[in-house]
């Protein structure tokens, strides 16, 4: 399957944070034509296996997506059968106004997101965002029906489909983060014609949006070498800092900071620069807010990275992104880890304070 193609199945099914069986069927299929190996821990992680060509003790290297995506939670029926709820994930509640959303109750419920229209507010109401306490969801439907086949803790989840735009960009939900998960694909697709050493764990992870639950369990279980995130960063947009954002269209940002791995680091720009990957530095002065920060102090510690695709809007229904970016962080992770084997692995214990 195309990886264009595999992204715009991913982002068209629903999965929101504790509810990721569905999108993990999905990966699995198609995982399983590049990997020795595909299975699942308890808590819903989808973990592939590509096996290296070394020989014993092979170096262990796990790159992390997560598959779930931010949503909505019903968390009221009321008298005239509107659904209050509330965001599971971070919603910017700005974008929410309007939206069609399907709601997963006993079956699949069209709805739309509704509020007092302009024309009855008071002045200062017109003044303020609309805060999400005082939206609702109309799915056409009286109380009694409603309760027939909604209840409360049934999530919900915007209706948007894959467009593609010009310059080979597109929009869709969940871009956060089955763009990544897509970039997994990518990497054992180009990893199919190249040798590699070290045995790879592709990780589709879940609960990333609300715990990082899904990173901190399947590390803890596979003790990786090095744990490289893979997820979505700011793309520019007008009005935007340059030190808060990556470029579309210019590749991948690969992080420095805290929760890098300075040797890591040092060797995915090496790598990019050696293969003429496009590609840019993100500065992450802190924690990353990824699947990286979980990653990084599990047991004893794990060697960590952070790649970020550039993304526009995040968190809302029309998050964009350019195809080739994904192409190109691909590709950059496919190159590094064919440098990997045991005697590489001597330079984790290196910390230059003079990375470049």
């Amino acid at each position: 399957m195309e990886t264009k193609d595999f992204l715009r199945s991913l982002v068209n099914a629903d999965g929101v944070s504790g509810y990721e069986a569905g999108i993990a069927e999905l990966i699995e299929d198609v995982f399983l034509e590049f990997c020795d190996s595909v299975e699942r821990d308890k808590l819903g992680n989808l973990i592939a296996l590509k096996r290296g060509e070394g020989s014993n003790p092979r170096p262990k290297i796990m790159l992390a997506a997560h598959m779930d995506e931010i949503g909505l939670i019903v968390t009221k029926i009321d008298e005239d059968g509107f659904l209050r709820f509330t965001e599971v994930g971070g919603f910017d509640p700005r974008t929410l106004l309007a939206q069609e959303v399907t709601v997963h109750g006993r079956r699949k419920l069209p709805g739309i997101i509704g509020v007092k229209p302009p024309h009855i507010v008071s002045p200062e109401e017109s003044k303020k965002a609309t805060p999400m306490n005082e939206m609702f969801i109309d799915i056409g439907l009286p109380e009694k029906e409603a309760r027939e086949l909604v209840s409360v803790g049934d999530t919900i989840t915007i209706n948007r489909r894959f467009t593609e735009m010009q310059n080979n960009s597109a929009f869709a939900k969940a871009f956060d983060d089955r763009a990544g998960v897509a970039v997994l694909h990518t990497t054992m697709k180009q990893l199919s014609n190249l040798k590699h050493k070290a045995d790879i764990f592709f990780v589709a992870t879940v609960q990333e949006e609300i715990t990082l639950g899904g990173a901190f369990v399947s590390t803890y279980g596979l003790i990786p070498d090095i744990g490289i995130a893979i997820d979505v960063g700011h793309g520019n947009f007008p009005g935007s800092a340059e030190y808060e954002t990556i470029e579309m269209g210019k590749g991948p940002g690969i992080s420095m900071g805290a929760n890098i791995h300075p040797y890591v680091y040092k060797e995915l720009i090496a790598t990019a620069e050696t293969h003429k990957i496009s590609h840019q530095k993100e500065i992450v002065p802190g924690a990353s807010g990824t699947d990286a920060w979980a990653m990084q102090i599990v047991r004893e510690g794990v060697a960590t990275a952070v790649i970020s695709i550039p993304l526009r809007y995040m968190h809302t229904s029309v998050e964009t992104l350019v195809l080739d970016d994904i192409e190109e962080t691909g590709r950059l992770l496919a190159h590094f880890l064919t440098r990997i084997d045991v005697d590489w692995m001597g330079g984790l214990g290196y910390v230059d304070t003079e990375v470049k």
